[in-house]
């Protein structure tokens, strides 16, 4: 038996599939007799339109989405109105950009011939992976597909079409034959053999999931460089593999969130069997740069991971997702094996927010993260979640208030919250004050009016009270805008908000938004205090530094630095905000 699996665009042309990979290895280890081969036409794609301009589309989805959906459906125009309105000057002003029209056709006749080309005659069956933008795209090539090979059977799965959103898709497109809803190992391999034994399969059944993640063999990049190596620049791709700790999300309480709707429970690989992954990629492929997939990395075996990597004694880069509870020593650990790019879910500055959020953290959790990552020289990526339903004035303002404490470390994007399919606000409308819901309407942007209108989509449109949350946080958006410039502006060698310990006293220098540089010395038991709440350190706990000195000595001192953004001061906690200078040099 022949398999194809198939990875359309648009994921990250320097990224093989990681969805594919796993199928492949997991079908050659478990399926006797049989052979699976993974394509990715997005990087002839690539190749083709240029790759500048590949990436920038890959960065929106709806741009993404628009350009396979004026294929899929030739008679619809909204889609070009659609990709202008996502990328906008973005596109017009990038050199060399095409045209929609231009690039439409230009990836028509490309994945046209890819698809040509392959002999698809002899497969039992083609599996198309279906993620983060690749709708529109893998719809389009599993029609092509068909229109070449009949009788050939079609299989869709992935994250964008789990549930009751891949029910309505094997309704709407009576070329697809089949529908993987949630994870993919089990449920293929089981319509192999059903295909094998010309039996029939139900894509309805009951999720089926590996129990022990460390049973998997290691993802089969084989056929990504085949094709890599293939197309014209290839040498000059910085590849970056992806790898999974984890499948889930350990805490998986965030009140926004739907991206574990193909998961059932939280599941984890040893630091052991992580370890030995990496290990084995890098031998095989010749490749050091690594993305970790996970929507988190386990709470408890991050550090540990990280230092069976360390072991390795390579000069790895790390890209992870995690959450806002790791430690100054523990990111140390991590920064030592090569993490590299971080991404942490701060979402908001305002704990009252936060807990709205249901993120289970709180505003000085977020600012010693992102102090952290200064000091250790991570890069941080890191959303800040606007207009949420319910949002008060209060929790605004808090927001825009410490926005000038975060001003040393990374500028946070913000991004409008959107109401997604199947998360927890979307179960329980009425705590959050929604009263109607509704497809989001660039759908009927991409789809026809009669498939929009039965579709099950990712994304969904609300009425609560978004002209009030608009209006309120307007200010932050632009305040936001203003750091963003005077950062850019002031980039120099050394960070805005560094100190110097001097052993019996400590330095601070401090670059504000205008530019002006303020210095600070800490003597004696004041520097004591900085020190002890590099980490945030409860009232109590620093009144005991210095039990001599009376309390409202202390919480005078505290509130004057507050005052100075030298700390940060949230109920009974404190936490200093300067970070270690990284080398000395007068400025």
């Amino acid at each position: 038996m022949n398999i194809a699996l198939i990875s359309p665009p648009w994921p990250l042309f320097n990224r093989p599939s990681i969805q594919i990979g796993a199928l492949k290895a997991y079908l050659d280890k478990n399926l006797k007799d049989s052979k699976t081969y993974c394509f990715h036409p997005y990087l002839k794609i690539a190749e083709n339109i240029g790759f500048d301009t590949y990436h920038l589309i890959s960065q929106s989805s709806w741009a993404s989405e628009s350009v396979f959906s004026s294929l899929l459906f030739p008679e619809n125009k909204k889609a070009e109105e659609l990709f202008y309105k996502s990328l906008g000057k973005r596109f017009k002003s990038k050199k060399n950009a095409l045209n929609f029209k231009e690039l439409s056709e230009a990836c028509k006749k490309t994945a046209d011939n890819y698809i040509a080309s392959l002999n698809f005659g002899s497969f039992q069956l083609v599996g198309i992976s279906v993620c983060l933008n690749q709708l529109t795209s893998g719809l389009y090539f599993a029609q092509k597909i068909r229109s070449y090979w009949p009788n050939l059977k079609i299989v869709l799965g992935g994250a964008s079409v789990s549930g009751e959103i891949g029910s309505s898709i094997k309704r709407l497109f009576p070329f697809i034959d089949f529908i993987i809803s949630g994870e993919g190992e089990k449920p293929l391999l089981e319509l192999c053999l059903a295909i094998k034994k010309g039996k029939s399969f139900n894509f309805n059944k009951k999720r089926c999931q590996v129990k022990d993640l460390n049973s998997l063999p290691p993802p089969n990049y084989d056929h990504y460089f085949k094709e890599l190596f293939s197309i014209k620049g290839a040498s000059g791709i910085q590849v970056v593999l992806p790898i999974e700790a984890s499948r889930g999300c350990w805490w998986g309480r965030c009140a926004f969130c739907n991206l574990n709707l193909q998961w059932s429970g939280y599941r984890a690989k040893t630091p052991k069997k992580i370890a030995e992954e990496v290990d084995f990629l890098c031998k095989r492929f010749n490749q050091i740069d690594f993305a970790f997939m996970d929507n988190c990395l386990p709470r408890r075996g991050a550090s540990e991971i990280f230092k069976a990597l360390s072991r390795h004694d390579r000069d790895y880069s790390f890209f992870a997702e995690i959450r806002a509870v790791h430690s100054l020593s523990e990111l140390k650990e991590m920064k030592k094996a090569g993490l590299k790019d971080l991404q942490v879910g701060i979402e908001a500055l305002s704990t009252s927010l936060l807990n709205r959020l249901k993120k289970g953290s709180t505003a000085i959790k977020n600012l010693a993260m992102m102090r952290h990552c200064k000091e250790l020289g991570i890069n941080l990526q890191a959303n800040l979640i606007t207009e949420f339903p319910g949002t008060t004035e209060k929790e605004v303002e808090e927001t825009l208030e410490y926005l000038e404490f975060i001003w040393p470390f990374f500028i946070l994007k913000p991004v409008s919250f959107w109401l997604g399919f199947e998360s927890p606000v979307f179960h329980d409308l009425k705590r959050y004050k929604i009263k109607t819901i509704k497809p989001h309407r660039y759908y009927n942007y991409l789809f026809p009016n009669e498939l929009f209108k039965q579709l099950a989509p990712l994304i969904l449109e609300y009425s609560a009270d978004r002209t009030l949350q608009k209006r309120l946080w307007r200010p932050v958006y632009n305040r936001l805008k203003v750091l963003s410039i005077q950062q850019q502006k002031l980039k120099s060698k050394e960070p805005f908000l560094i100190y110097r310990d001097g052993g019996h006293f400590l330095t601070v220098r401090q670059v504000l938004p205008n530019g002006q540089i303020l210095r600070h010395k800490l003597f004696g038991i004041s520097r004591r205090i900085y020190l002890e709440c590099i980490e945030p350190k409860k009232l109590d706990q620093i009144f005991n530094l210095a039990p001599e000195i009376p309390t409202h000595k202390i919480r005078a001192f505290i509130n004057d630095l507050f005052s100075k953004k030298l700390i940060f001061k949230e109920d009974d906690e404190v936490l200093s905000l300067a970070i270690k200078a990284p080398s000395y040099e007068v400025v």
